[in-house]
């Protein structure tokens, strides 16, 4: 694929019908910015004033996690260069106050983390130029909208008006501080706290749950006999393994696709050996049976329960505080959550959101909470996914769009949803986490 046709495409991730090309699912997957993205965040009629926002982020654009055994790793860059794309008005600005954040205080471990990508040749995982731009761009697109237009943050705000918290990684750190400082450029230091989550999940003191990680044996095993039906995707493991010399088993454990989407996000050629190249019809092959595997996940509805059980810590979370801000609390009014595709695809599924694309490179779920100024004791929420207003496609509000022309849905649909219909919707009678993470019998 040249750079010519790398041009930005953005679909509806829920409403559009689904994607079956692979070249085509791989391309939103790389999500190169460039141009400004659609945005339908902060969008509500003029009686209507914003309350509280939650975002929800996929770190950026990062270095393979994975090496393709006997292949030369992808030359990849992680310093940040001006002169080099993918480049934003404020990356020289970001990297000289990122380089004055040495005595800012982050919850151990996140102290000892480097707070902006910087080596030559990439490390493992490590987050990119590419990276750091797209959540530059998302943190101005958010203060446009949330600051400039809606002032959600007064001038003078104070730490306790954001809760920011990131897994343990550098590229969810960073990631962080990027669309942070897009959203408030030259922030004080002193102000900022990050919180570390050692679950990718974002359980907190939650996450003990025997009945979720059953679920996600059943959801292992669904995928694993679906591989083993694929006799093209065995022949083409079986083609690049040789390619490579090493056994087949041994090939498939390094998870090539990962290090594959790094050469095709980049433009890099796929590796080559004396055995000949891992080529595009290698690659086309995979992401096919990825797109297969996500379509029969939403059929089996394994996922969904693993889902309910593995988002429903975050989003109790997150409801909490919408609802301490609809009682006038301007405690964590924005709130910042860096994390990790298995940590959005959950929350996805558990919203209902079945037909949304699998969160790609800096993926944004947004929470918006808004007071009606003309009954201030209504508050509504609004769902946004990548700018695309997915709220009447959630579970908890399908219905009331039928019944109701407003534009937004009840905050109390919202609640009702993440305290007892969550429970409801994976069959049990338990009306609360603890007895639905350990009912017997399962």
């Amino acid at each position: 694929v040249n750079s010519k046709s790398r041009k930005r495409i953005m679909p509806d991730p829920v409403t559009e019908p689904p994607v079956t090309d692979p070249v085509y699912e791989a391309l939103l997957y790389c999500n190169i910015p460039s141009v400004a993205e659609r945005s339908m965040e902060g969008h509500a009629p003029h009686h209507f004033k914003l309350v509280s926002v939650n975002v929800f982020i996929r770190h950026g654009d990062r270095y393979p996690l994975y090496v393709i055994p006997k292949t030369k790793r992808p030359e990849i860059d992680c310093t940040l260069v001006a002169n080099r794309k993918p480049y934003h008005p404020k990356l020289e600005a970001f990297v000289s106050h990122m380089s004055k954040g040495s005595g800012a205080s982050f919850e151990s471990p996140l102290n000892s983390l480097p707070l902006y990508p910087n080596h030559p040749l990439c490390e493992m995982g490590e987050l990119t130029q590419t990276g750091v731009v797209q959540h530059l761009q998302n943190g101005q697109l958010l203060r446009d909208i949330y600051l400039k237009k809606h002032k959600l943050l007064p001038n003078d705000w104070s730490t306790d008006q954001l809760y920011l918290e990131t897994t343990g990684k550098s590229r969810t750190l960073q990631s962080g501080l990027s669309l942070l400082y897009g959203f408030l450029p030259d922030f004080d230091w002193k102000k900022i706290y990050f919180r570390h989550q050692p679950s990718a999940l974002f359980c907190s003191g939650n996450c003990y749950c025997p009945v979720r990680n059953q679920y996600l044996e059943k959801e292992q095993r669904r995928q694993y006999l679906l591989r083993l039906k694929n006799s093209q995707l065995e022949r083409t493991y079986g083609e690049m393994a040789k390619i490579v010399d090493v056994p087949t088993k041994q090939l498939r454990a390094a998870n090539p696709v990962d290090s594959m989407l790094c050469h095709f996000c980049h433009n890099v050629s796929f590796p080559c050996t004396r055995n000949g190249c891992i080529g595009m019809e290698h690659f086309k092959v995979i992401k096919t049976h990825q797109i297969e595997d996500e379509r029969e996940r939403r059929e089996k509805k394994l996922y969904l329960g693993y889902s309910l059980l593995g988002a429903h810590p975050i989003l109790n979370q997150t409801v909490n505080r919408m609802q301490r801000a609809a009682e006038g609390r301007k405690e964590e009014i924005f709130a910042l959550y860096s994390a990790h595709d298995v940590t959005l695809s959950p929350v996805l599924s558990a919203l209902g959101l079945s037909e949304a694309r699998f969160p790609r490179f800096a993926a944004r779920l947004v929470f918006e909470l808004w007071q009606d100024r003309e009954k201030p004791s209504e508050h509504s929420v609004r769902i946004l996914y990548n700018g695309v207003d997915v709220t009447f496609h959630t579970s908890f509000c399908q219905d009331h769009h039928k019944r109701s022309p407003k534009p937004m849905c009840p905050l109390e649909n919202l609640v009702r949803f993440v305290k007892r219909d969550m429970f409801v919707a994976l069959g049990s009678s338990s009306t609360n986490y603890y007895d639905a993470c350990h009912r017997e019998g399962f």
